[in-house]
């Protein structure tokens, strides 16, 4: 049974169960090398707001394509749902979540460079109900309770994809979701997301692929031993 706990959150699942699986593959998107300057949020009530991108190695701000994707899957209105951004970055998928009505946003960041520009937006933005955390993703995930949240977006550093922090992250994500809670996972590597398929703690709702980018929503499956 799903445990998020309204009736717009059920009917939110639903829909999203009853439509086709896997999704398209999106057209290719350009990721080169250096981070733009800014990007912007591309729906709801901070729709056209700019988010700084600092030049910083390894920061890959999801492209605006691939967010109107995901957020179309998601069905666009996210009210009343709580989100976690575990490897936040730019904070891009997660005060994009904000502006599309989530209640309760956690960005992660470890690099206090990046800390400080999303404190800085979310003030500016007035995203009240945003809170960003200077902490290890892995480590704020383990002392989160249980079920916490209802949607994950999960884009760690790609160059620590071969270190397995995908996994890792997949693996604190087991717990933080109820039945029916929702992954976003972007990779390097179609493998990463093909080995999800194999775990039954998961489901591939959606997957998509832009130029090198792989992007797939998984969704939390019932515990097939539940402990209570």
């Amino acid at each position: 049974m799903l445990s998020l706990g309204t009736l717009h959150h059920a009917t939110f699942l639903h829909t999203l169960l009853m439509s086709p699986r896997p999704g398209p593959i999106a057209r290719r998107a350009d990721h080169g090398a250096r981070a733009p300057g800014e990007v912007r949020i591309i729906g709801g009530s901070l729709k056209r707001s700019k988010l700084t991108v600092a030049d910083h190695p390894g920061l890959r701000p999801t492209p605006d394509r691939v967010r109107e994707t995901l957020f179309n899957w998601l069905g666009q209105d996210l009210t009343g749902l709580r989100c976690l951004d575990l490897f936040a970055g730019s904070g891009a998928l997660g005060l994009e979540a904000a502006s599309r009505g989530a209640a309760r946003v956690d960005l992660v960041e470890r690099d206090a460079r990046l800390v400080k520009l999303l404190a800085d937006a979310c003030t500016r933005l007035n995203a009240t109900q945003a809170r960003v955390h200077a902490q290890d993703a892995l480590q704020f995930a383990d002392r989160c309770a249980t079920e916490s949240f209802d949607i994950l977006f999960i884009d760690p550093p790609f160059a620590e994809a071969e270190a397995g922090l995908h996994e890792r992250a997949l693996v604190a994500a087991k717990r933080l979701l109820p039945a029916g809670g929702l992954v976003y996972l972007e990779a390097p590597d179609a493998r990463i997301l093909a080995a999800c398929a194999t775990d039954p703690a998961w489901q591939i709702r959606r997957q998509a692929r832009a130029g090198s980018v792989h992007y797939a929503l998984l969704q939390r499956q019932p515990d097939p031993n539940p402990t209570n």
